[in-house]
C-alpha cells in the first residue's frame, strides 16, 4: 500500500513554546532539553514569562536554533502564556514544554516519522518518564486509545503536554488556541487534547522520549478548589460525556478527592454516591472516602505519584 505523503510536513520547522513563572534554574533544563535535539529545520524557543521580569540574557541565536524572550500579552496563567507564544511564533509547528520538564534526546524526530505516517495527522505525542522521587516511571500512549471516545473515557496522563507537537495552521485555525476561561488554567491541556481528537486521532511516538518531573513546585500539586470548579467546567463544555458514563465517573471521582480534601465531606459523599451510579469500579471513590474520613491527601496524592499516576 503507497502512503499518502501529509503536506504539512512540508515544513518541519519547530516553534517551542515554554511559559515561565520564577523558576529560572528549571528553565534552563527545558531550554537544555530543546537544545539538545537533532532536527534538519529551524528550531526557535518562545520563552514567555507569565507575571515576572523577564530575563533577556537568554536569547540567542546559533544558527538554525533560536531563542526569544516576550512577556504574556494575554490572560495572566498558562493558558494565555502559551497562547501569547503561540501567536509570537515564527514557524510551522509549535511544541510546548513546561519550564520544569524535559526533552529527550530523539523527540522531535520521532514525532515527525509519527506524523508522516498518516496524512491526517496534525498532531503528536510521545511516550514520557514520570520522575518522582528520584525514580523514573515510563508511560506510553496507547495509540488505540488516541481518539475523541477515547479521551473522554481516559485523560491519559501519558500523554502530556510537554510532549505536544501541532500543526500552527491547524492549531490556530481549527483546533482553536488553548482556552484562557477554564478557571486557573487547570486541565487546559485535556480540552486541547478532546477539541483536536475530535478532528483526527493523534499520532503517537511510542517511546518515552520526554521527561516530566513530578514534584511539589508543581503548578497544581495542591490546588483542589480550581481543581474542582475547572473539572466542572469541562464537562459542561462538552455534553458527549453524558454518552460515557465511565468517562464522567472518572471526573465526578476526581471531584469527590478535591472536595474531601477541602474538607467538604457532604459534597465529597454526595459526589461519591453520583460517581458510583455512573461506574461502581471508579478507583477514585475509596479514595475520595478515606480522604473525607481523615486520611491527609497529600498522602493519598504522593502514594498515587509513586506509581507514575495522578488523582
Amino acid at each position: 500500500m503507497t502512503r499518502v505523503p501529509n503536506p504539512r510536513l512540508d515544513d518541519r520547522s519547530v516553534s517551542v513554546v515554554i511559559a515561565t513563572r520564577d523558576r529560572p534554574e528549571l528553565l534552563r533544563r527545558a531550554i537544555d532539553g530543546v537544545r539538545m535535539q537533532s532536527h534538519d529545520a529551524p528550531v526557535e524557543i518562545v520563552i514567555v514569562f507569565d507575571r515576572t521580569e523577564p530575563d533577556l540574557s537568554l536569547e540567542t541565536v546559533e544558527g538554525p536554533f533560536s531563542i526569544r524572550v516576550i512577556t504574556n500579552a494575554r490572560s495572566g496563567g498558562l493558558a494565555g502564556a502559551r497562547n501569547t507564544g503561540i501567536e509570537a511564533a515564527q514557524h510551522a509547528w509549535i511544541a510546548f514544554c513546561d519550564d520544569d520538564d524535559e526533552w529527550l534526546d530523539g523527540k522531535l524526530a520521532a514525532q515527525f516519522d509519527a506524523i508522516a505516517a498518516d496524512p491526517r495527522s496534525s498532531f503528536a505525542c510521545t511516550g514520557i518518564f514520570i520522575r518522582y522521587e528520584g525514580e523514573d516511571t515510563p508511560r506510553i500512549p496507547d495509540p488505540e486509545k488516541m481518539t475523541f471516545a477515547g479521551f473522554l473515557e481516559d485523560r491519559m496522563t501519558e500523554v502530556h503536554p510537554s510532549s505536544f507537537l501541532i500543526h500552527r495552521r491547524t492549531l490556530i485555525d481549527e483546533i482553536g488556541l488553548v482556552d484562557e476561561e477554564i478557571p486557573g488554567s487547570y486541565a487546559e491541556d485535556y480540552d486541547l487534547i478532546l477539541r483536536a481528537a475530535r478532528l483526527a486521532p493523534l499520532a503517537v511516538a511510542g517511546v518515552p522520549l520526554v521527561r516530566v518531573w513530578w514534584h511539589g513546585g508543581s503548578y497544581f500539586f495542591e490546588r483542589w478548589q480550581t481543581i474542582d470548579t475547572a473539572l466542572d467546567y469541562i464537562v459542561d463544555k462538552f455534553p458527549e460525556f453524558a454518552d460515557h458514563p465511565a468517562g464522567l465517573a472518572r471526573i465526578r471521582g476526581q471531584q469527590a478527592v478535591a472536595k474531601a480534601a477541602m474538607g467538604d465531606r457532604g459534597g465529597a459523599v454526595k459526589t461519591v454516591v453520583e460517581t458510583f451510579r455512573l461506574n461502581p469500579l471508579e478507583k477514585r471513590n475509596p479514595v475520595a472516602l478515606a480522604v473525607a474520613a481523615g486520611l491527609p491527601a497529600g498522602t493519598a496524592l504522593k502514594a498515587a505519584h509513586r506509581l507514575g499516576k495522578g488523582i
